[in-house]
């Protein structure tokens, strides 16, 4: 029998709640028994809304009557300890659910998530990804608007952070992760998106494929289905998409209904009509995830009704039955792993402290030449914690080619030899430092 997934539930954030967040939970239910829903809120007026149909071992209701109002500000709210926001995002802290969602104050609930839960390792900075329709299906964009000044290992960062929510998301269908840009051409874009461009181009992982630069007129082309930017630009980019899809629905109906004519075409094209419609339903897309935390927090829109809503806990389920904190982690893995050439330590140096490509990679010369330097000239050269360099000096001898058996003079040269520190072995063997 499988796990059952158990969703925390902010039953009073957005409007219409908790009327809309419980036919959320009563609808959702009917179509996944394997969900336990933990819903934080005002006992009294969530009572009034539940359904006969619900089913009492599928829930729980966690008792308060604080809660964050649209008008609080993030700090202001972060201190209401006993809000229904602040009160299921610390039953995710305290490994009592696996996910959190809430269609409430989006500031107070990204601060209040940051305060409480933890940063994935070698992430900096989190990101806002949201769900955009596209020609084959789905696109993941991000970030929407959590960080506005990034660098380029942040945009590195979401680039495996979105992926891996696509994979998690979409598991039969590849990530193509692409970087949002004022053109195709590499010399296009600032310093931060070209360093970003080199290191995605030469970093090759196999959990996703680097599209390059992508303009925003082919977001919705379906070519690559991960678009990373900066929050500043993803936040403009998701308003701009957001108004255009309200004016062509709006002109079309206008079209449609407005005359007779209009009216007995839109009668001939319905099924067209509907199609067009479902497909582009903002409910369908409901939900964004903010992702660099050591558990996903799903933010539902605050004026969705209760259909969006139930699009948003299947979201939730997707999200953790796909395993996406684990994904994350292991495409970070990736990126830092042991066998590096030159090129990768000054990926991952830029990568893990922020420096540019150029100070990253200044900062790696610096450093091998104060240690070949030393090492020449006084033949030892010891670094604490970590071990020691020595040289051992090698006469000329007779040797014999391995390949062809055919005996050459070896030369006399210096022999570079290396002792581990006790820290350095106890670090490789997992021990504990003593």
């Amino acid at each position: 029998m499988l796990k059952k997934i158990t969703i925390a539930v902010d039953a009073m954030g957005g409007d219409n709640s908790p009327e809309k967040v419980i036919k959320g939970i009563s609808l959702h239910s009917k179509n996944d028994q394997n969900v336990y829903y933990k819903i934080f809120g005002d006992l009294e007026k969530i009572n009034e809304f539940i359904p006969k149909s619900l089913t009492t071992s599928a829930y729980e209701i966690i008792h308060t009557k604080d809660e964050v109002k649209s008008t609080d500000t993030p700090l202001s709210a972060a201190r209401g300890k006993n809000s229904s926001m602040c009160l299921a995002i610390e039953s995710v802290k305290n490994k009592e659910s696996d996910i959190v969602i809430s269609a409430g104050n989006t500031g107070a609930l990204f601060v209040i998530a940051k305060l409480n839960l933890k940063m994935i390792e070698n992430i900096d900075k989190p990101a806002l990804a949201g769900l955009w329709p596209n020609k084959n299906g789905t696109n993941v964009v991000l970030d929407l608007g959590a960080s506005i000044d990034c660098s380029e290992k942040n945009l590195v960062d979401f680039g495996i952070m979105g992926s891996a929510l696509f994979k998690a998301l979409f598991p039969n269908e590849d990530s193509k992760v692409a970087i949002l840009n004022i053109g195709s051409e590499e010399i296009k874009g600032h310093e931060i998106i070209k360093n970003a461009y080199e290191i995605l181009n030469s970093n090759k992982n196999s959990n996703f494929k680097f599209n390059g630069y992508i303009e925003g007129n082919e977001i919705m082309d379906g070519l690559s289905n991960v678009i990373i930017t900066d929050g500043f630009t993803g936040n403009v980019a998701l308003k701009t998409a957001e108004g255009t899809t309200n004016f062509i629905t709006g002109e079309l109906k206008k079209a449609m209904t407005g005359n007779l004519m209009g009216k007995f075409s839109s009668i001939l094209n319905f099924n067209n009509l509907n199609k067009f419609k479902k497909r582009l339903d903002p409910r369908l897309y409901n939900g964004a995830i903010l992702l660099g935390l050591d558990s996903a927090v799903v933010k539902s829109h605050g004026s969705t009704d209760h259909i969006g809503f139930t699009n948003s806990l299947e979201l939730c389920v997707k999200i953790v039955s796909g395993n996406l904190i684990d994904k994350i982690k292991q495409s970070i893995d990736w990126f830092m792993r042991i066998n590096l050439t030159k090129k990768d330590i000054i990926n991952s140096l830029y990568m893990q402290i922020g420096f540019s490509k150029k100070i990253s990679e200044q900062l790696l010369e610096d450093i091998l030449e104060i240690i070949l330097g030393n090492l020449k000239k006084y033949k030892k050269i010891k670094i604490s914690n970590f071990g020691t360099f020595s040289l051992r000096f090698k006469k000329s001898r007779l040797g014999r080619n391995p390949k062809t058996k055919e005996k050459k003079i070896i030369s006399q040269r210096n022999v570079v030899l290396f002792k581990p520190s006790k820290d350095f072995k106890n670090h490789i063997n997992d021990y504990e430092k003593i």
